[in-house]
């Protein structure tokens, strides 16, 4: 048993707490991601796990064990970090080695491992080579070596590939999804990309200013947020949020957006209960159709640039005064994207929210 479980853990400095009570149990095997904005709690919550920070209130057990009193170093934890933390006077056959010969590991023990563990990341050929003459995958997948090396019961990693280019990083998620599937070790990752955390979680948990605002798939997150806080940090481009008025009409209810453009929506519960009630209408940009558009629930738009992407484009457009992104497939063909004037709503993905407290009403995806 290797699991990960937090009780009601607390971070407090002072008289303020960043990290509220959390609860969260990473299954053995699990990799889970954290992921929000900048200073949401998730860097904290890992440094918690790791015993780089005491924890305030709550306990914190890792495969079986309560570990609020344990040392770093007794944890059976590894830690990648974004800096690398290399040591530049050492080449990479020491650097990986490193922590094995602090606990004094037998020498053949050490060589076999290392070599190993090389030829896991792809490492081998540069054993003999200092950090300064390595790229920056190069160095990242040192880093990740010095922690396989110890056979460790958890992996956490803090923001690792926040240093790498848009390319390196693209190659390195690949990297540590197929190192996962391969080693089966418990992963804890942090970052504030969900591109990252959609690609490599088995789980991800949202969290916003010290608190868990949901837990789930990448699927489940991106389907059916439970509030808005989810539905615009998980999907890229962001969901689009209209404000809106909800009506029961004989088709059923009716969200009128401020601009008077109506979207009708699914059943769902409570909406005979809804009239007159303030929402948020949530729309995918992948949600929307740029085809067909001359009807009567047909939502007007101002067309402000398009962003070509190869075979899709982004239209920032503007739906009354709230700014709306349009993600379509073109295949470069977008001449005829600046004319358009109007669009319709794939009804059965919209999502609605509560205007004052921001959670979802209602899903109609898998309802």
């Amino acid at each position: 048993m290797s699991g990960v479980v937090l009780n009601k853990v607390v971070k407090r400095y002072g008289d303020i707490d960043v990290v509220h009570g959390i609860d969260l149990h990473v299954a053995e095997q699990e990799f889970v991601v954290l992921v929000g904005p900048s200073g949401c709690g998730k860097s904290t919550t890992l440094r918690m796990i790791a015993g780089l920070e005491e924890i305030s209130d709550g306990t914190i057990d890792i495969a079986g064990r309560e570990v609020n009193e344990v040392a770093p170093k007794d944890r059976d934890v590894a830690m990648v970090f974004q800096n690398y933390a290399l040591y530049p006077h050492l080449d990479v056959a020491e650097n990986i080695a490193f922590g094995l010969r602090i606990r004094r590991v037998p020498k053949v023990e050490i060589e076999r491992s290392v070599n190993e563990v090389a030829g896991i990341l792809g490492l081998t050929s540069y054993l003999d080579r200092k950090p300064a003459d390595l790229s920056g995958g190069q160095r990242q997948r040192v880093a990740m070596g010095r922690a396989i090396v110890r056979n460790p019961k958890v992996f956490l990693f803090d923001e690792p590939l926040s240093n790498l280019d848009a390319q390196l990083r693209t190659q390195m998620r690949a990297e540590i999804k197929r190192l996962h599937a391969r080693l089966g070790v418990t992963s804890v990752y942090v970052t504030h990309d969900q591109v990252e955390a959609m690609t490599l979680a088995d789980r991800i948990v949202v969290m916003s200013e010290g608190r868990i605002e949901q837990i789930g798939t990448p699927m489940e997150l991106f389907m059916n947020p439970a509030n808005r806080f989810v539905a615009s940090f998980i999907g890229s481009p962001p969901m689009n949020q209209l404000g809106a008025t909800l009506a029961n009409e004989a088709e059923g209810p009716v969200a009128t957006l401020d601009d008077g453009a109506r979207i009708v929506l699914p059943r769902f519960e409570g909406s005979a209960d809804s009239e007159g009630r303030r929402v948020v209408v949530g729309i995918r940009p992948e949600d929307v159709l740029l085809e067909g558009t001359d009807t009567s629930d047909s939502v007007p738009i101002d067309v402000d640039l398009i962003e070509p992407l190869g075979s899709e484009a982004l239209i920032h457009a503007k739906v009354g005064e709230h700014p709306f992104v349009i993600k379509t497939e073109t295949y470069g063909d977008i001449a005829h994207l600046s004319e358009l004037r109007k669009i319709r709503i794939n009804r059965e993905r919209v999502k609605v929210f509560d205007e004052e407290d921001g959670r979802s009403l209602f899903s109609s995806v898998g309802d």
